[in-house]
């Protein structure tokens, strides 16, 4: 720790006098710039300077290892960083004991706007000293953020040289600075910042802690606010996997995530290209955002050598991975001069891939080795792959791999993938089936399944309504077309064709001719409410159903498009497909005969129904009216 002169201001024997320098015209355009539009937040000014604190102790650490015994000053002191605060004088003060500076590197790294001397440092190290040295600044202005708060700033260092002597530095960030002797002070650099009226809230020890501990809690060397040491969890996530414990993991993550419990699964990883990069993320065991507690922040931070660039980054990971939580650090990350948002896009898009494939692949690994812990994963955070599968085209492949569904062949409650779906095609299937209902007994008791369980074709059961759309922008997957089975086109092959020729022997139905004339009669009442009436090829035991022209808009899509007000694309109505062998419909063809206005409520009413097993009914009273007058006909 430094030591306060009893004068600073009076120059030793033999040493400079002080002097008063004036900014150059463009370094006060530059000073100017960064007191008060650089930074978009005030409180930055202290990330900075203990950034830059932080450097200078990295510097003399390796200062240190490359001195090999040659006498360094005040070679005792501890690696640390200190800060006081003082609110009878409204001053802060930031005390390191780095590598320190000479008059001349006072003169050259303050007086001259955006010179870094970390960048100068890095630039004389050998490229195999480079890669053990971790320094923050690059850029040379962040010191300057302390006029935003300051009227002063004085500075006052020691170099890490034996016959070196202190100096102190001193502006009011307005046009000039003085630069003179400063006797008596340890090794290192103390900034004391002259608080301005309306700053005093940095003068409180609590405040400032609360800086430290959301954009420095990572720093590599101690930082002391009245002694008490601030940040005391470890950046793990520069370690080995094998150097660290899982109690360790299990507490940082309660710390990064604010959580009490542990998280269900985690990736921890590190990759060269393109750009050093090391990664620490957790995926939790519940789903917040489900439990209607609102969106989710994302949550992972982005971090430059320990120190946070971006908190609930939204550029590092696309939003459907916003459940994540953990951080990102990277000693090369293309940042603005300010240190606040990411400069180079192309390259941020890199980083984005790169990492969001892992965390893919991640779940795949998961997926395959602890299909029971996946499922646990699948059950609260599924919704968010679906959300990806919708919006973003770069990983749909991956994601259809991902997502889980129950079937027809599966036990309730039981999930299936769409690989394992393939494995159990029959050769000659060409098509993965779905179909939508809100419940799986919704599903195995409507019409659509019929043709299905006659072929022992096995169709996926979709009951969220994220998963039509999910499918739909899928498209295919392993070559094979991903078809809603409630489509009009509908094409089953041969699969099965023996077995429902032998289901249709014997069966009374209408005639080629009467099956005509009804479905015409039928469209003719039913008018614009219907694109098409035909005779079904696959139904066997319901009257009718109605069924998808387009072949793209499933009715469970329209069913979601509808309650969030959306406006549905015109493609003239649904289609009926009715059962010429189920007894309503023959009955129906008899009745049109002998009691027309009866015949036309009824079919009707077959109409509603089948749009309320495809969930698409929306105005329930004309339907009931009606229903009430068929059954009062019935009982008189």
């Amino acid at each position: 720790m430094s030591t306060e002169s009893t004068d600073p201001a009076t120059p030793s024997p033999g040493s400079a006098p002080r002097e008063t320098r004036e900014f150059q015209a463009e370094v006060k355009k530059m000073l100017d710039i960064v007191i008060h539009s650089l930074y978009t937040e005030r409180e930055i000014f202290l990330r900075e300077l203990i950034s830059n604190a932080a450097d200078a102790l990295e510097k003399f650490r390796h200062q240190k290892l490359a001195s090999q015994g040659e006498k360094i000053f005040d070679d005792h002191l501890p690696l640390e960083i200190k800060l006081k605060v003082d609110k009878d004088h409204n001053t802060l003060t930031i005390t390191d004991t780095g590598i320190g500076m000479d008059r001349g590197e006072l003169e050259h790294n303050l007086g001259t706007i955006a010179h870094s001397g970390s960048r100068t440092f890095l630039a004389n190290l050998a490229e195999n000293q480079r890669q053990d040295t971790q320094l923050i600044g690059q850029f040379g202005v962040g010191f300057y953020a302390a006029f935003m708060v300051a009227d002063k700033v004085r500075v006052q260092s020691r170099s890490f040289r034996p016959d070196d002597a202190g100096h102190e530095w001193v502006s009011d960030g307005t046009g000039t600075y003085t630069i003179g002797p400063c006797p008596g002070i340890r090794r290192g650099t103390r900034i004391i910042l002259d608080l301005k009226e309306d700053a005093k809230e940095f003068a409180d020890e609590e405040r400032i802690k609360q800086i430290i501990r959301r954009y420095s809690s990572f720093v590599p060397f101690p930082i002391k606010v009245a002694e008490e040491a601030v940040n005391t969890v470890q950046a793990i996530w520069t370690r080995g996997k094998s150097e660290i414990k899982e109690e360790e993991y299990q507490e940082f993550y309660k710390y990064i995530a604010n959580a009490f419990d542990e998280p269900l699964t985690r990736l921890h990883f590190s990759a060269d290209a393109p750009l050093a990069v090391k990664a620490l993320l957790f995926f939790p065991r519940e789903n917040i955002e489900r439990m209607g507690f609102g969106r989710l922040d994302p949550g992972v931070n982005l971090y430059c050598q320990r120190v946070l660039i971006e908190q609930h980054s939204k550029n590092i990971l696309p939003e459907w991975l916003r459940f994540v939580k953990g951080v990102i650090d990277s000693e090369d990350l293309p940042l603005n001069i300010s240190r606040q948002a990411l400069q180079d896009s192309a390259l941020v898009a890199k980083i984005n891939r790169v990492i969001t494939k892992r965390v893919l692949k991640h779940l795949a690994e998961l997926a395959k080795n602890e299909p029971e812990t996946y499922e646990k994963f699948w059950h609260s955070f599924g919704m968010f792959l679906k959300e990806g599968a919708i919006s973003d085209f770069n990983y749909r492949k991956e994601l259809a791999g991902l997502l889980r569904f129950e079937s027809s062949r599966t036990e309730p409650g039981k999930l299936t993938s769409l690989a394992d779906y393939v494995s159990r095609m029959a050769a000659e299937q060409k098509d993965i089936y779905y179909i939508s209902g809100p419940s799986r007994e919704a599903v195995e008791t409507g019409p659509y399944l019929e043709a299905f369980k006659r072929r022992d074709i096995e169709v996926l059961y979709t009951m969220d309504p994220m998963d039509d759309f999910a499918l739909n922008h899928i498209g295919e997957f392993e070559e094979r077309k991903l078809v809603s089975a409630d489509r009009d086109d509908l094409d089953l092959g041969e699969a099965g064709q023996q077995e429902e020729e032998k289901a249709e022997e014997g069966k009374e139905t209408l005639a080629p001719e009467e099956a005509k004339e009804l479905t015409a009669w039928i469209k003719e009442v039913l008018g614009d409410k219907v694109k098409e009436v035909k005779e079904s090829k696959r139904l066997t035991d319901s009257p009718a159903m109605v069924v998808n022209p387009d072949g793209f808009l499933t009715s469970s899509m329209e069913r979601v498009m509808r309650a969030s007000g959306q406006n549905l694309p015109d493609f003239g109505g649904k289609n009926l497909e009715i059962n010429p062998g189920h007894g309503l419909i023959g009955g129906l063809n008899r009745l049109r005969q002998s009691d027309e206005p009866l015949a036309k409520q009824i079919t009707e009413q077959i109409f509603d129904n089948a749009m309320i097993q495809a969930g698409l009914l929306s105005e329930p009273r004309t339907m009931v009216n009606r229903n009430y007058e068929i059954l009062t006909r019935l009982v008189k």
